[in-house]
């Protein structure tokens, strides 16, 4: 065995996804397969990089939380077959419930750094309206009779009152701001064509009605106001701060990126949008599992040898706004700082769970293309069941003469 082996360059070569629905019977996507979704992604990046010889694909690996009937019998395998991926091809599932997609392609970016791969396709899928959060479960009674966990870490509403309990500061007028900015600015980024070109159109057939082409998402309520969310009820605690206004509501979509080691980049004549620099996953207590976040990007950036400075642009995954803004607060970043979300996040988008973290990625490779002045940015989320996730990307477009008079300033180098 070579004792001369090196890791490799990483890159984020390309992404899609599906426009997001809203789960549910009267959701665009009521009766259409998950796996179908994911074909359509697939088929989309082939497309998208004719340079790449479909034999070239080492791997395929795509993560789903529920992982039964039309998310189940090895997605990734399933979708690569459907999607006319030669038999060659290998794939597998995965998951780790809303950082699935993210964990795919920290999984197989591994591989490619490793040696193992030159190209893969990783990326996520879930269809709540078919298969809703932990349907099929069946929590070992331990996890209550030893007390293992918290009760309240089994739903997530309860854990985001809980980060509202710890953090007393983070009020539910602050998470309501927060909540309408982010639907204001993916309405702007819309305006201006910035989520659009990441689409993969699908159509779909409702019941009476025939056949539609979706290009946009479904979930967005462009125009809400701080008095429409004042009037909504909060399910999980009477006179509590958590409502389905400030939080990511239950959606279906799926995601995939294209990975790749920047030789084999080079040598197919693939493009670079983004170059791997780290990445972390960490614990914490399952009852706040919203904090998560939080340390995984202090490893994240230990590993990296940056700090939170250095950062230029923060892609975080809104799954709850008091979770968000406990990031934010923890390393002294203000609620409105136009390095967060730029296009908006999931409570305005939607969260289908394991397919999110490709979500961030795609953004943020295109902030990157626009803004040349930031070297450094963060994907970031948290995870049921108490974890959070981060992976640290560098902007191949970064110059430095881009930064004199930039507010979006960062410096430091990947370790």
């Amino acid at each position: 065995m070579s004792q001369n082996r090196q890791i490799r360059d990483v890159v984020f070569v390309d992404g899609v996804r599906t426009p997001f629905g809203r789960a549910g019977e009267k959701g665009i996507y009521a009766n259409t397969r998950a796996d179908d979704l994911v074909v359509k992604c697939i088929r989309e990046l082939m497309r998208r990089n004719p340079s790449l010889p479909a034999e070239r694909i080492d791997e395929v690996a795509i993560a789903a939380t529920t992982q039964t009937g039309d998310q189940g019998l090895t997605i990734g395998r399933t979708a690569a077959l459907l999607a006319g991926l030669p038999q060659s091809v290998p794939g597998f599932a995965i998951d780790r419930m809303c950082a699935g997609a993210m964990t795919a392609v920290t999984t197989t970016a591994s591989g490619i750094g490793f040696g193992a791969y030159d190209v893969v396709i990783a990326g996520g899928v879930e269809h709540m309206g078919h298969h809703p959060m932990g349907a099929g479960a069946d929590p070992n009674p331990r996890f209550m009779s030893e007390r293992i966990v918290d009760p309240a870490a089994l739903n997530m509403g309860n854990t985001a009152e809980n980060l509202h309990d710890r953090f007393p500061l983070i009020t539910k007028d602050r998470t309501d701001a927060y909540a309408v900015a982010s639907q204001n600015k993916l309405a702007a980024a819309y305006t201006k064509d910035q989520i659009q070109p990441d689409l993969v159109p699908v159509a779909t057939l409702k019941p009476g009605a025939g056949w539609t082409v979706n290009s946009v998402d479904e979930p967005p309520r462009p125009g809400t106001t701080l008095e429409d969310l004042a009037a909504l009820r909060t399910p999980f605690r009477a006179h509590g701060r958590v409502s389905a206004g400030n939080a990511a509501g239950l959606n279906d979509g799926a995601t995939a990126a294209l990975l790749a080691s920047a030789e084999a980049a080079a040598e197919l004549g693939l493009p670079v949008k983004m170059r791997l620099v780290s990445y972390a996953f960490a614990g914490v207590a399952p009852e706040v599992m919203g904090i998560g976040p939080v340390p995984a990007t202090e490893k994240a950036l230990r590993l990296a040898g940056l700090g939170i400075e250095d950062i230029g642009l923060f892609e975080i995954n809104e799954a709850f706004a008091v979770q968000v803004l406990s990031f934010l607060d923890h390393f002294g970043i203000a609620d409105d700082d136009p390095r967060v979300n730029r296009y908006g996040g999931a409570i305005a988008v939607g969260h289908p769970l394991a397919s999110s973290g490709v979500r961030l990625m795609n953004q943020l490779a295109r902030q990157f293309e626009e803004d040349h002045s930031v070297q450094y940015g963060i994907t970031t989320m948290c995870i049921g069941l108490g974890m959070g996730a981060t992976v640290i990307w560098e902007n191949p477009h970064f110059t430095a003469a881009d930064v004199s008079g930039s507010s979006n300033s960062t410096e430091g180098s990947a370790a």
